[in-house]
């Protein structure tokens, strides 16, 4: 079998060779994932800070062992790594990368993560949940293994659904009806989030989100794990919810709740809604926790670094703005009108007394608290301004 060598972070991998990353591959790896690896490594040291003890992490999903490899190598005070894949290959492969990387403090388990993740019950204070497509099947072993205090990493690869260009895979596995708009990786973040968080409540567990972003053709979620039945039921009246959207107007609104009482009608235009949810209506990112992050960053040595400060910049600013986006693009569609210049909208709005910020989730996206009727007045009253006649 030919192989090739990759140099990634702090280490030094060997893989298959093959032509096209897929599941069928002799041994998963994925180059495109780089970002979300050097991503993972600067979230969990952040982590790590809060923490007066040595942590443990599982890999569930191992491939040729770059993840936890990483994590051994680049996270400080690890006290064990546990990578572990269904593919004797993988883990033949993650050995002898372990080996290369001169590394003690991680071993491999040939074993299905659903079964390792309840074998080890309590056990670990980080789980990584990094599969080829959606991370649902796993997250009831991942609840119950993971201590009160760790934190839940995940990954979801397939965005059709949880973004509703295919709905019925999204309610089959994540229980919530999705939706077709210009804000859908927003709402499959909320989606998977708000999963998470039902799925956890089972065992009097709640989740606090670090981090979140939608990246090319994946979704990843950070989020500290809470536990105690108050504060799990306090999370899911407070948390979870849904969001209603016109799409005549694009008015939207977030009602908190597993069971809310709703009105089906838009109050600004009398159209009908369209409902997404159950999903987390509460925040998706943590400035404080970013900030920190991107303090990190400086000691992280990463091949990426440009794109992930990109991200974590761009996260920053958009942390505190409320559920949602606006597209300035589809409002200009829906006004029949031209496109204003962003900078310019985003000033005006400012200057008007709202949070506003641009977003990671669409490069023409306004992040703000402004109603739609107002940000419909400000694109007017600037077209106005640059075509007088």
């Amino acid at each position: 079998m030919d192989t090739k060598i990759i140099h990634e972070g702090l280490v030094t991998i060997k893989t298959p060779e093959f032509d096209k990353v897929s599941s069928k591959a002799p041994v998963f790896y994925n180059p495109v994932m780089e970002l979300n690896r050097d991503i993972s490594v600067i979230a969990i040291k952040t982590y790590k800070e809060e923490l007066e003890h040595e942590i443990s992490i599982c890999d569930a999903f191992g491939g040729s062992g770059i993840r936890g490899v990483r994590y051994a190598k680049e996270i400080e005070n690890v006290s064990r790594v546990v990578v572990t894949d269904i593919n004797p290959l993988a883990i033949q492969f993650a050995n002898e990368n372990i080996e290369i990387n001169d590394l003690d403090n991680i071993k491999t388990c040939k074993e299905d993560a659903n079964i390792l993740l309840r074998k080890c019950k309590g056990k670990f204070d980080i789980v990584d949940i990094d599969p080829f497509g959606t991370p649902s099947y796993y997250m009831e072993s991942a609840g119950i293994s993971l201590k009160a205090g760790g934190m839940i990493c995940a990954t979801a690869t397939d965005t059709s659904g949880l973004c509703g260009t295919y709905k019925d895979p999204c309610v089959r596995k994540y229980g919530a009806m999705p939706l077709k708009t210009e804000y859908c990786h927003e709402l499959g973040v909320r989606i998977l989030a708000g999963f998470i968080a039902r799925t956890f409540s089972k065992y009097k567990k709640c989740i606090e989100i670090l981090f979140s972003h939608s990246t090319e053709h994946y979704m990843r979620i950070y989020a500290r794990v809470k536990k105690g039945a108050k504060i799990t039921d306090e999370s899911l009246k407070k948390d979870i919810g849904y969001i209603l959207h016109c799409e005549n107007c694009l008015n939207r609104t977030v009602i908190q709740g597993i069971t809310p009482k709703t009105s089906s009608i838009c109050p600004v235009c009398g159209k009908n809604f369209k409902t997404v949810g159950p999903l987390w209506c509460s925040s998706i990112l943590d400035q404080q926790f970013i900030e920190a992050m991107l303090k990190n960053m400086e000691n992280t040595k990463i091949n990426q670094e440009k794109k992930a400060s990109k991200l974590l910049n761009m996260t920053y600013e958009e942390a505190n703005g409320p559920a949602t986006f606006y597209d300035l693009h589809q409002i200009c569609k829906k006004m029949k009108t031209s496109s204003p210049r962003l900078d310019a909208v985003l000033e005006l709005i400012k200057e008007e007394g709202y949070f506003v910020s641009r977003t990671h989730f669409k490069p023409t996206g306004i992040k703000t608290d402004a109603p739609v009727d107002k940000l419909k007045e400000i694109i007017s009253r600037l077209n106005k301004t640059c075509n007088p006649v």
